[in-house]
C-alpha cells in the first residue's frame, strides 16, 4: 500500500508540473502577443517635412467646400472647385472669399478631379466618369458624359489638362488589377472622347525612395503611394503628383519616375487634395478641412 501511494504521489507530482509548465507557456504567448500588439499600436515617428516647400498665401474656403477635393486656376484670384459628394462646380474668388456661382453637372457622387481648357471644364469621378461641361463663364451649359475602362476598384482622384497633346491626364489612387508593382497615369483624348487602354505612365511602386518610406511606416508599398492630384507644370511641363493620406509632393520625369519627392508638414497639410498651377506657374494647393475650414495655399518650393 505504501508503494502504491507513493507512484500515485508520483504521478501527481508529474501533472503538477505539467500543468505548471503549461501555464507558464501560456503565460509567455500572452506576454508575446501583447508585445506584438503594443508594437503595432506605436506610433510611426513622422517623416520630416520638407525645408523647401513654403507657404506664402492662405484663403479658407467656405463650409459647402470643407472637403474640396480638386481646383484648377481661373485668373484674378478665382478657382473653379468640385468638392466629393456634390456634382457642382463651385467658382470661387480668394478676393471676396464668396462662391460666385455654382454650376451642377450631375447626380451627387464621388468627384475628385477638375481641369480646365478654355470654357470648358472638366470633371472625373472615382469610378472614372468623365464630365465635359461647357461654357462655365455662362448660364448656358452643356453637360456630356463618358465612360472608360476605369473603375472603383482604380479609385481615380487625379485629373490635369495636358495643353501640349490636347488630352486629359487621370491618375489613379487605388489598385492596378494584376499589376502589384505599379500605378497608371491614362490620357483621355479629347478630340476621339475616348481614354487609352493602356497607361502612358507607370508609376513604380517598387522606386527605392517608395521602398524606404514603406519599411520606416510599415506599409504595403500600395499605401505608400496614392496619388490625389495631378496637374502639368504650365512652362517647365513636368507632372506634379500630390498625396493626401501621406501629405508629399512628387516632381516626375518623362517616364513616371520620381525626379522629386517633397514631404509636406501635416500640420499645415492636413489632406492636399487639390493641384493647380498659373498661367505663369505659381503652384496652389488645396486641404479638405476637419476641425478648421477647407483651404486653398499658394504655395513656393525651392529648386
Amino acid at each position: 500500500m505504501k508503494r502504491l501511494q507513493v507512484i500515485i504521489g508520483g504521478l501527481l507530482l508529474s501533472v503538477s508540473l505539467i500543468a505548471c509548465e503549461a501555464s507558464q507557456a501560456d503565460a509567455k504567448g500572452t506576454e508575446g502577443a501583447r508585445k506584438e500588439k503594443k508594437a503595432k499600436k506605436e506610433k510611426v515617428a513622422p517623416e520630416p517635412a520638407s525645408a523647401a516647400v513654403t507657404v506664402t498665401r492662405k484663403w479658407e474656403v467656405p463650409e459647402i467646400l470643407r472637403e474640396v477635393s480638386g481646383i484648377v486656376y481661373m485668373g484674378n484670384g478665382q478657382f473653379a472647385c468640385i468638392q466629393d459628394e456634390a456634382g457642382v462646380i463651385f467658382i470661387y474668388n480668394t478676393q471676396s472669399g464668396l462662391i460666385e456661382r455654382q454650376i451642377t453637372f450631375g447626380a451627387a457622387g464621388d468627384y475628385e478631379g477638375i481641369a480646365l481648357n478654355g470654357t470648358t471644364a472638366y470633371v472625373v469621378r472615382s469610378d472614372g466618369r468623365v464630365f465635359e461641361v461647357t461654357n462655365i463663364d455662362t448660364p448656358k451649359n452643356k453637360v456630356s458624359e463618358f465612360t472608360t475602362h476605369l473603375t472603383a476598384n482604380h479609385n481615380v482622384e487625379g485629373l490635369a489638362f495636358d495643353q501640349k497633346n490636347n488630352r486629359l491626364l487621370l491618375a489613379i489612387k487605388g489598385e492596378e488589377a494584376g499589376a502589384p508593382d505599379f500605378k497608371g497615369i491614362y490620357a483621355f483624348d479629347l478630340a476621339a472622347k475616348k481614354l487609352a487602354e493602356q497607361p502612358i505612365m507607370k508609376l513604380s511602386l517598387r522606386d527605392p525612395q517608395l521602398s524606404k518610406l514603406a519599411k520606416a511606416k510599415r506599409k504595403s508599398l500600395s499605401k505608400i503611394w496614392q496619388p490625389s492630384e495631378i496637374a502639368v507644370h504650365p512652362v517647365s511641363g513636368e507632372i506634379y503628383l500630390t498625396e493626401a493620406s501621406n501629405p508629399q509632393i512628387f516632381i516626375l520625369n518623362e517616364n513616371g519616375s520620381i525626379k522629386k519627392r517633397y514631404p509636406l508638414s501635416k500640420s499645415q497639410f492636413y489632406k492636399p487634395e487639390g493641384i493647380a498651377f498659373s498661367p505663369a506657374g505659381e503652384l496652389f494647393i488645396s486641404n479638405e478641412g476637419k476641425k478648421e475650414k477647407g483651404n486653398i495655399m499658394a504655395v513656393q518650393i525651392k529648386s
